[in-house]
């Protein structure tokens, strides 16, 4: 397990109380909402390098794209069931 860092954190309380209502591991919710942020951060600043470096993805490379992320979606989805 990984070492961890106590902190506070304020949310309004419409949030938390919906929150409660989804998980018993508030910490464990936050922590992978955060992972998940992080995450989607380090992919813009990557394809913003690429960009940078390579020029600005073409209309092709976005629809290849798209159709990759959501095939990639539909499968995950579908073998979830």
């Amino acid at each position: 397990m990984s070492a961890t860092t106590r902190i506070t954190v304020t949310l309004p309380s419409d949030q938390v109380a919906e929150l409660k209502k989804i998980t018993d591991n508030v910490s464990g919710y936050v922590a992978e909402a955060v992972a998940r942020q992080i995450r989607h951060r380090l992919l813009i600043d990557e394809l913003q390098r690429y960009q940078d470096e390579s020029g600005t993805f073409t209309q092709e490379e976005l629809a290849d794209a798209r159709a990759r992320l959501f095939d990639a979606a539909d499968v995950t989805e579908d073998t979830a069931v």
